[in-house]
């Protein structure tokens, strides 16, 4: 296997031209380093392709595991990079937004070298069930397995929706499974068992025991536990040193520990209340940020009074 070098890398043209075009600023640090670091190893190649593609022979016989870690980051030519890190740019600015930096990156971590493996033994069971042994010297580079299993999770974190394959409208749901028989279709060059392994390992993680797995792993950091990630992440600001407003992170005062449509209906009621009442006030009293309680019910009579005193204003 050798990389296919044209005079000009158009495809990396197009893919700088891409990033400047959405904007440093706005994509998130895991997502950009994660496409720097494989434009990088397309520019300064560690290996050639032949000493880091992974494959059963390679991987396993020999015991060159180091193939786990280097074939994702390498790719065949220019457009190989471009359409994978375009896909990356697209998946990975929803996933990190959603997720977190921290999280994405160990999955993206842990993804890169688990889909090697599931690659292998469904390349090793091809051999056996089809008595084939050329399955085990098929040998993978580049990341679009971690982006089929990127494209399970998007699924799973922002559901609903279609999306269009060549012409066909199809549950964004069950869009990895057309589009990975489309692309080995159009491009039968590709990797279909790398593809496979891909959408194989989002399943294990959305619907299986890997992100249980992952979780034990991690211990008891916060950043996995999703209540305390997103309790962090909009409240993180509060304890900002030059932050001058030390808001505390217990939003319950704020809530008075209400769901979001109890929160509602409580401020439709103050706002109501507010209109009625505040005129006839003579408190200047400033009333606590969020939902207010009033202290007590009026009696009839006191609300009578109140809207006479009103009247009386005007």
């Amino acid at each position: 296997m050798q990389r296919r070098r044209r005079g000009v890398d158009v495809g990396l043209i197009l893919l700088l031209s891409q990033v400047f075009q959405v904007g440093l600023e706005n994509i998130p640090p895991v997502t950009l380093g994660t496409l720097a670091l494989n434009v990088f190893v397309f520019l300064k190649p560690l290996k050639p392709l032949l000493k880091v593609c992974i494959s059963v022979d390679q991987g396993y016989h020999r015991k060159d595991w180091q193939r786990l870690l280097l074939a994702p980051v390498h790719h065949a030519d220019d457009w190989h990079l471009y359409f994978n890190m375009v896909s990356l740019l697209w998946k990975g600015i929803k996933l990190e937004r959603k997720l977190g930096s921290i999280l994405f990156g160990y999955i993206i971590a842990v993804f890169s070298v688990l889909i090697g493996i599931v690659y292998m033994v469904l390349e090793f069971a091809l051999a056996e069930l089809l008595n084939d042994p050329s399955y085990k010297m098929n040998c993978a580079v580049g990341f679009s397995g971690v982006l089929f299993a990127l494209k399970v999770l998007n699924n799973h974190y922002h559901p609903g929706g279609t999306s269009n394959i060549m012409g066909i409208p199809i549950s964004s749901r069950y869009a990895c499974w057309l589009e990975l028989v489309a692309i080995h279709l159009c491009s039968p060059g590709t990797s279909f068992a790398g593809h496979l392994a891909g959408i194989l390992v989002g399943l294990m993680y959305t619907m299986g025991p890997l992100k249980m797995l992952m979780k034990a792993t991690a211990g008891d950091f916060s950043y996995f536990n999703d209540s305390a990630r997103q309790r962090d992440y909009y409240s993180g600001y509060s304890r900002h040193p030059s932050y001058p407003y030390n808001t505390p992170g217990d939003y319950d005062m704020y809530t008075g520990g209400l769901t979001e449509e109890e929160q509602f209906e409580r401020a439709l009621r103050n706002s109501l209340h507010d209109r009625g009442f505040s005129a006839g006030s003579h408190s200047n009293e400033r009333r606590p940020y969020g939902f207010w309680f009033p202290p007590e019910q009026l009696s009839e009579e006191e609300v009578r009074r109140q809207r006479l005193n009103r009247f009386d204003r005007w």
